[in-house]
């Protein structure tokens, strides 16, 4: 099943407090992007983000699920309207995050 668009603006609301956020649709979902690295996506309209050690110390009731078939687990953010938590998460994610490779 593939995200709606009306999902992808409510999560890009939900992340408004941050500058720089972009997102690539792929194959019926979003990937998304801060400062120019992916920290996470929407797939079948669930919010995902990579784990980290900052990831995993800020979101106290993990949930792991995957985005899809063969996939490395992410975790599942549940607190969407909290725009100040989903600031510095993002925030801390950052530095433990790898820019994308680059294309041949």
């Amino acid at each position: 099943m593939a995200s709606h668009k009306d999902y992808l603006d409510y999560i890009l609301d939900a992340l408004s407090l941050l500058d720089e956020i972009t997102y690539r649709s792929m194959m019926g979902e979003y990937i998304l992007y801060y400062r120019g690295k992916v920290f996470g996506g929407i797939y079948d309209d669930r919010f995902l983000v990579k784990e980290t050690p900052s990831s995993k110390t800020m979101i106290h009731s993990i949930k792991k699920e995957c985005p899809y078939a063969g996939a490395k687990e992410m975790i599942l953010i549940e607190e969407i309207d909290n725009k100040e938590f989903l600031k510095e998460l993002i925030e801390n994610m950052y530095e433990e995050l790898p820019f994308p490779k680059k294309r041949k």
